[in-house]
């Protein structure tokens, strides 16, 4: 089960499916091959990206299922503990949610946002790994 969600999670698709500009004191990185759709990075060290995933069969867009799929890949194939969970609502109307989960590397504190959309027959996925040094 996990061989087939990690899978999942990293496969996407190559195309853009949403609008997003760089916020002011983020740089974008282009990265070939990369299985972001979008990243961008601070000098602090916070990092932003955006994944897609393309989805197939009934119920793929349930957001139950992916929130339970997605704290389970980062709880058990990561090692983060999740701290929060928030109902959120995207500009144009979308229904999501947003996962809080903390870790701790090398005696440094992090945090880690996972916000997700099923839009159509795809999973945006935007994570956000903040330093919280």
């Amino acid at each position: 089960m996990k061989k087939i969600l990690f899978a999942l999670l990293f496969a996407f698709a190559a195309c853009r499916p949403f609008d997003i500009k760089t916020a002011p004191g983020f740089l974008e990185l282009k990265e070939d091959g990369s299985s972001y759709a979008y990243r961008a990075t601070t000098p602090e060290g916070v990092v932003v990206g955006v994944r897609v995933i393309d989805l197939e069969g009934e119920g793929s867009d349930d957001l139950a299922f992916w929130t339970r799929a997605l704290t389970l890949q980062m709880r058990d194939v990561s090692g983060y503990a999740l701290l929060e969970t928030h109902d959120v609502q995207s500009l144009d109307g979308v229904k999501g949610r947003q996962l809080r989960f903390g870790h701790d590397e090398n005696g440094k504190p992090y945090v880690y946002w996972l916000t997700f959309f099923t839009s159509g027959k795809k999973l945006l996925i935007d994570s956000r790994l903040i330093d919280v040094t």
